[in-house]
């Protein structure tokens, strides 16, 4: 059985209304990430910190995986598929997706602030100040912020390199150590991305383009593998 190994960004969850940072009405626009998304803007103001991760958390226990995330599902009968994603969104779960490594984190989830071994689904979408975890201590979002390791990218590259085909769809490429990860795949394999903006760089031209968006792209080309396969 083939090992398909997908690569899935923003782009991805867009259409099930989750609200994109980099676009042009995305999140970074209204706010700095400064504020919002670091150890810093924690320290400095740990209410604001949960508030934005609340409104987004609420966002997401109300929209639905799209066609794209239900398409990538039906790959499993006939593929070994591993999804690496940078959402941290569970739409690629809630569709069916069984083998899905997170690398930014996972919004319904939150973590002890001095012990980040414990990890807590969140059944609910409000985190307050004072939930604390067994040990006493804050939780956080267990999110990924800017200016921390990603745990799991040694994890990603380890599959990306085993991949027989990668798809990466929905991600701009611009969001390092994520968007290296295309650099890590066996030479030769076919690699597609698919994005309505995708810009492969100059030197990527084995690189297949499909320029749609996830929820029509996606289907088509999952079609397309179900068929020869």
């Amino acid at each position: 059985m083939k090992h398909l190994v997908i690569l899935s960004g923003a782009g991805m969850s867009a259409e099930s209304g989750i609200k994109t940072f980099r676009d042009d009405d995305g999140l970074w626009r209204t706010h700095r990430f400064e504020d919002l998304a670091s150890p810093q803007a924690w320290e400095n103001n740990p209410q604001l910190v949960l508030d934005f991760y609340n409104e987004r958390r609420k966002q997401l226990f109300e929209v639905e995986p799209n066609e794209g995330h239900r398409a990538l599902a039906r790959l499993q009968e006939k593929f070994q598929v591993q999804i690496i994603t940078q959402n941290v969104d569970d739409l690629h779960e809630r569709a069916g997706s069984k083998h899905v490594l997170h690398l930014h984190g996972e919004l319904k989830k939150a973590r002890s602030t001095t012990n980040p071994t414990l990890v807590y689904t969140l059944d609910h979408w409000e985190l307050k100040l004072g939930d604390c975890c067994e040990e006493g201590s804050q939780l956080r979002p267990h999110i990924v912020w800017f200016g921390e390791p990603v745990p799991n990218i040694s994890e990603a590259i380890r599959m990306v390199k085993k991949a027989d085909m990668l798809f990466v769809i929905g991600t701009s490429l611009q969001v390092y150590p994520a968007a290296g990860l295309i650099d890590y795949a066996p030479h030769g394999i076919p690699v597609v991305l698919i994005d309505p903006k995708a810009m492969p760089a100059p030197h990527q031209t084995h690189i297949r383009v499909v320029r749609a968006t996830a929820a029509t792209g996606v289907p088509a080309l999952v079609d397309e593998l179900l068929q020869i396969n």
